[in-house]
């Protein structure tokens, strides 16, 4: 018994050290954070007014594709601000009374970051608003005739709300936040610098060849650049090799990833369109029968790259390959 507690414990630290290994080259502030220079510039300028006022800084709802830095910006906004921050998602915040009980912990001008806030219930949204507003939470006490509402107040924070379907906000809760932002997506030059900064820290070899590669098929996100260069160092270390353009186009192959970022199956789903339906259009219904996925799927995961590249367009006859893209697509 005492054998296998040290070796859970051992596990746990490894797994700790990992953790903290990963923190290392996170950006913990604006300088080390690299794009969203807009962004940055009207950030810098909000946080230090709010902080000569001593202020809570004002609500915020960072929007964009998912791994584009929502999370680390927010950890930085809160460091900038010197104040903790608290981290949920809005499908934990499954009643009102969950969100009541964190609103009611939060010290003066301290941050609350709710990831996927579109996905919050109406219950729990309404507590935010008198929340947002006014800094108090209505509540209501006792059952029956002997029930009373209580106004219980709160200290100054700040909300920062984060999603990658803006669109699914409610109007009257996106109408409280003061400050609404887009995460753009990376330029390749800024991916490859991340690229670059990030293998420094793994102690990994890269050359300007093998980051530009690399850049080039992570699909303008952060998050993806960093997997890929996780999976470039393993290859890396076990071949004993520099990871030069040549190793890494190699692990994109064996991923499955071509040059440009596009997966195997996505591949294949510009291919059917081109080759069995002569550029389209063809229906949803029946590319998913025939790729064996479901149709959420090629809307949520598939379409958007592929039409953030140019290869594919919806139309109200079904998906087809722009005219002008058909001579071009050399992929298939």
């Amino acid at each position: 018994m005492e054998e296998k507690t040290t070796h859970v414990f051992t596990v746990q630290e490894e797994i700790q050290q990992e953790e903290q290994q990963y923190q290392h080259y996170t950006p913990k502030n604006f300088v080390e954070y690299i794009g969203q220079k807009s962004l940055l510039h009207k950030l810098c300028i909000y946080i230090e007014a709010a902080k000569q006022r001593n202020e809570s800084l004002d609500h915020l709802l960072l929007f964009g594709a998912p791994g584009l830095g929502k999370t680390t910006l927010s950890h930085i906004i809160s460091k900038e601000m010197n104040v903790p921050i608290k981290l949920c998602s809005g499908p934990m915040l499954e009643r009102s009374g969950d969100l009541v009980a964190i609103l009611s912990s939060l010290q003066r001008n301290e941050i609350l970051f709710i990831d996927e806030i579109h996905r919050l219930s109406p219950c729990v949204e309404e507590v935010l608003y008198t929340a947002m507003e006014e800094f108090r939470i209505d509540v209501v006490i006792g059952q029956g005739i002997a029930a009373k509402s209580v106004s219980l107040p709160l200290q100054p924070f700040t909300l920062i709300g984060a999603t990658t379907m803006s669109g699914k906000i409610s109007a009257p809760l996106r109408s409280r936040f003061s400050i609404i932002e887009n995460l753009e997506p990376y330029t390749q030059e800024e991916l490859q610098q991340i690229i670059e900064n990030t293998a420094a820290f793994l102690n990994l070899t890269i050359t300007k060849e093998g980051s530009l590669s690399l850049a080039k098929a992570s699909r303008s996100t952060p998050r993806i650049a960093k997997k890929l260069l996780r999976r470039v160092r393993d290859f890396s270390q076990i071949q004993n090799k520099i990871a030069d353009g040549f190793l890494v186009l190699h692990v994109l192959n064996v991923l499955g990833i071509n040059d440009e970022g596009l997966t195997k199956q996505e591949i294949k789903m510009i291919s059917v369109i081109k080759n069995q339906f002569r550029g389209g259009p063809v229906g949803l219904e029946t590319l998913a029968a025939i790729l064996s996925e479901d149709e959420e799927t090629i809307e949520r995961v598939y379409e958007p790259f592929l039409m953030q590249k140019g290869y594919l367009e919806k139309t109200s006859r079904g998906r087809q390959i722009p005219k002008e893209m058909e001579k071009q697509i050399n992929l298939f």
